[in-house]
């Protein structure tokens, strides 16, 4: 390897690292300025930005914000409230798995920033120790977007694997079981976790401080006045999805054409990015959505950050596996075939710096693909690509402070956090089960 490999992989890592410190636009940005330094000082020619990845995300983003516009959002919050009063003392069961369930149908863990509190609460009603509640929730709810349809990591495997034809479907069928069995494994991990919350040195000096009262069980459902058209934008949304899935999955719903006298499918990037754009559409117009609140939300916003980071370091990273694929190809040629999980913990380390799973996705599907891993390979061990917990980032400092008996901390040394080990036996036991999984869909 010539020295101006070493030069262009030190600019591309740079600009992750920093990227990733910087988060949202910031990580686009150092990804745009690796761009630059790659091509107008060292000479690479530039790589072709992810395009079909990002006008899915965009799409999505598009359709989930009208959802949220409606008030749809807020009454799917409140539907998973209620479901978990119903079961206070499984809180630690119960409290991933509804995380999960909704950060699935909707696509964006940000829809369970608004249940963590409630999680916290009822745990601490019941006198069960939040922190086991609310380390799995937060560690499951971020890697949700796993097992998603609509979320931008499922959009980034989708667009990665549309060349490969696999379908949406036949991606959910390992990612789906896969989560849920993870989901279960993390949060058996943390179900004895610590002492009893009455034992808890910290929640015995807030009491006695005074900086904790007594929680009653409380029910919210006479504060809550779901918005006219909800309901409704639910089960357009929830109709915009099963047509996705159907289209993309089902080879003679989708429209042939003859182009250069070759005959060709519709493209699955293509069928969702119309799908979700029309079914924004409808909810537009059934459900009598005023024009201020088309792009208002969190979710918008949240989005087009995500967007831009993905556009960004996406195409650093592509631009510099383009000009070096011979080189890498050669180099690590032998990992596909004698050490294939040691990707698993490349892949890892790399998400746990770059602090979002769809740049995680961006980055190392295509690179797995070019060293010669098998796309089923790939698509079952996708679990690896979360890290993003091993540093806290804004879900985990935030539900610290959720936590008002002070069970749940961030540690002294950074990463000796309370979200730690749910976060390590979910990627763990969801890289190997889906490994596994993999081989019996496939």
């Amino acid at each position: 390897m010539d020295p101006s490999f070493w030069m262009q992989l030190a600019v591309v890592m740079v600009c992750v690292g920093v990227g990733g410190r910087l988060g949202g636009v910031g990580l686009g940005a150092a990804g745009g300025l690796g761009v630059c330094i790659l091509v107008l000082f060292l000479g690479c020619y530039p790589g072709d930005p992810p395009t079909s990845v990002l006008l899915i995300i965009v799409a999505v983003i598009a359709c989930t914000s009208l959802l949220q516009g409606t008030g749809g959002l807020d009454l799917l919050v409140h539907w998973a409230e209620n479901l978990l009063r119903l079961y206070p003392r499984a809180i630690v069961i119960t409290g991933p798995l509804v995380c999960g369930f909704f950060v699935i149908l909707v696509g964006t863990s940000y829809v369970a920033f608004a249940i963590y509190p409630v999680i916290a609460e009822v745990a601490a009603s019941v006198k069960v120790r939040p922190e086991r509640a609310v380390s799995a929730s937060v560690i499951c709810a971020g890697i949700g977007v796993m097992a998603s349809p609509m979320s931008a990591a499922m959009a980034a495997m989708v667009g990665v694997m549309a060349g490969y034809d696999f379908t949406l479907l036949q991606i959910m069928a390992v990612t789906v079981p896969t989560y849920f069995i993870a989901t279960l494994a993390a949060s058996v991990s943390v179900y004895w976790r610590g002492t009893d919350l009455e034992n808890d040195p910290e929640f015995k000096r807030r009491v006695a401080n005074g900086e904790f009262t007594e929680l009653a069980n409380y029910s919210n459902e006479k504060y809550f006045v779901a918005q006219p058209y909800a309901k409704r934008a639910i089960a357009i949304f929830l109709i915009g999805i099963a047509v996705s899935i159907a289209v993309a999955s089902i080879p003679q719903l989708r429209p042939t054409y003859i182009i250069k006298g070759v005959q060709k499918l519709l493209s699955v990037p293509n069928i969702i990015q119309m799908v979700m754009l029309a079914t924004g559409c409808f909810i537009i117009l059934f459900c009598k959505l005023p024009p201020h609140k088309f792009a208002s939300g969190s979710v918008f916003r949240a989005g087009l950050i995500g967007v831009v980071g993905v556009f960004g370091i996406a195409w650093c990273t592509n631009t510099f596996f383009d000009v070096n694929t011979a080189v890498l190809t050669s180099f690590f040629s032998g990992i596909a075939n004698d050490y294939p999980f040691l990707y698993c913990v490349i892949a890892f380390f790399i998400s746990s710096i770059v602090f979002s799973p769809t740049v995680s996705t961006t980055i190392m599907i295509p690179l797995g693909l070019k060293f010669g891993f098998p796309p089923e390979f790939l698509i079952g061990t996708w679990a690896c690509c979360y890290g993003d917990f091993i540093i806290p980032g804004g879900a985990q400092i935030g539900c610290t402070a959720f936590d008002r008996t002070g069970t749940t901390r961030l540690g002294t040394f950074v990463v000796n956090h309370s979200y730690l080990r749910p976060g390590v036996v979910f990627v763990v036991v969801g890289t190997v089960v889906g490994y596994f999984i993999s081989k019996i869909v496939f």
